[in-house]
């Protein structure tokens, strides 16, 4: 499932011209085992969670989103978290860069290509091996004048 929709983006992006596709990301059950604590965050990644977001999270033509309930003081702590281990979101719960139009209304859900969310099917004791192997096949492509930016 995932796969399908990972190369559903890309050949979307390449017939489209766009430079880059969104990829929104749950954290619980998805990268983190949850620890059902109260007071204590999950840190136990899932196996190849943590090196297929650090792939995702530096790749120019994906713009990852953190897609999460947690609270906003959690959350500073799994930003904290995630970037001592490379890797790196460009928002949390928002998509600035695509606007309203008359197709699609994004001020209450934010705009993404691939869901990465355990309650729509995401397995992450073995589709984080797939985003892998799907990345391999979809290599990064960005023209020159646009890397410098």
């Amino acid at each position: 499932m995932i796969t399908k929709a990972i190369k559903k983006a890309f050949e979307l992006a390449k017939t489209r011209g766009w430079d880059k596709t969104y990829w929104a990301i749950d954290i619980h059950e998805t990268i983190l085992e949850p620890n059902w604590s109260d007071n204590e965050l999950p840190t136990k990644f899932y196996p190849l969670a943590k090196e297929a977001l650090q792939t995702l999270t530096c790749r120019r033509d994906i713009c990852c989103i953190l897609y999460t309930c947690s609270h906003p003081s959690e959350i500073e702590k799994y930003c904290a978290l995630f970037a001592a281990h490379n890797i790196y979101f460009s928002y949390v719960n928002e998509n600035p860069e695509v606007i309203n139009k008359r197709y699609g209304n994004y001020s209450k859900k934010p705009y993404f290509n691939v869901l990465f969310e355990d309650k729509a099917g995401f397995d992450a004791l073995s589709d984080w091996k797939k985003v892998i192997s799907a990345l391999e096949q979809y290599p990064e492509v960005i023209k020159a004048q646009q890397k410098s930016s």
